[in-house]
């Protein structure tokens, strides 16, 4: 049996949807669409329906072949994000990702409230080029990345509350591990995600990033990060007890996956101007075999 149809999704328009969502997914987020084969068929389905959501919008200010301008951008995300706020409000979307996450957000009552921060944050990026402390920094995670852990808790199936609360830290966790890993790629957008007050506190300068150039300075700040990255994996961990146990085993790799990017990092000895810290196929496989046969113990 296919995913949509173990999901329970049957009208050939909204398979559609939520196959565009699928592709979106294997196309650009193969870590997290790797553990998200380790789910039940019948739940992946709506994971790819957040993905191609907040993918979707992304793509919409990060596209860098694109020839809009940031105002031309921030129109057209207003307009796209608004429409489909619209639709999740009134439980009816024909956009060709919208549908399927209209359908996903009914089916598991996600609090709208969610995908107002996550486009929020996406007019952020059009709009602000650096932060100030962790603190205003945060404010931005919150939307870009916190609120999708929390969309993604009624999808897993959470056995209480206390799933909550270590969703937002690994969602945090997440962010910081790719803002260490793309602090040149994000210097190309003329942006700075690493707090300017930090970088102070090490003796690093805007000026000094900018010259793309690894010093002991920058190697400190960047050490500095991936201490925070691992204490909020540490802390959101305890939490995976408190999912289904057939939706463990996805989060557990995804969590090595993508906080271990900042093993990555470390292998490539901070290098991160000249080189791209990639989570290699091989350790993939490590991970995610082992986590393949917890997952079907599971169900």
């Amino acid at each position: 049996m296919d995913e949509l149809t173990a999901a329970g999704i049957y009208e050939p328009e909204l398979r559609a949807s939520y196959a565009e969502c699928k592709r979106l997914n294997s196309l650009h987020g193969k870590t997290y669409y790797l553990a998200t084969l380790l789910l039940p068929a019948a739940k992946r389905p709506f994971v790819h329906a957040l993905y191609g959501f907040a993918r979707y919008a992304d793509e919409i200010v990060d596209d860098l072949d694109s020839k809009l301008s940031q105002q031309e951008k921030a129109n057209e995300l207003e307009r796209w994000g608004n429409g489909i706020l619209e639709d999740l409000r009134t439980g009816s979307s024909s956009d060709h990702v919208g549908a399927a996450l209209v359908d996903t957000v009914q089916r598991f009552k996600i609090p709208i409230p969610y995908f107002e921060a996550f486009l929020k944050s996406m007019t952020m990026d059009l709009t602000i080029t650096e932060y100030q402390t962790f603190e205003d920094l945060m404010v931005y995670i919150y939307g870009s990345a916190v609120v999708i852990g929390l969309q993604m808790v009624p999808i897993l199936g959470p056995l209480s509350e206390a799933a909550y609360e270590p969703a937002e830290k690994l969602g945090a966790a997440f962010q910081l591990a790719n803002f260490i890993r793309d602090v040149g790629e994000d210097l190309e957008r003329g942006r700075i995600y690493l707090p300017i007050v930090e970088l102070e506190q090490f003796g690093v300068t805007k000026a000094m990033l900018a010259q793309r150039v690894l010093t002991p300075e920058i190697k400190a700040v960047l050490q500095f990060q991936i201490a925070r990255v691992r204490e909020l994996q540490a802390a959101a961990s305890v939490g995976i007890q408190f999912l289904e146990p057939a939706s463990r085993a996805c989060i557990e790799a995804a969590s090595e996956l993508y906080c271990g990017i900042v093993d990555e990092v470390e292998k490539i000895n901070f290098e991160i101007f000249t080189k791209r810290a990639t989570t290699s196929t091989w350790r993939r496989i490590t991970v995610a075999l082992p986590a393949y046969f917890r997952a079907r113990a599971a169900r």
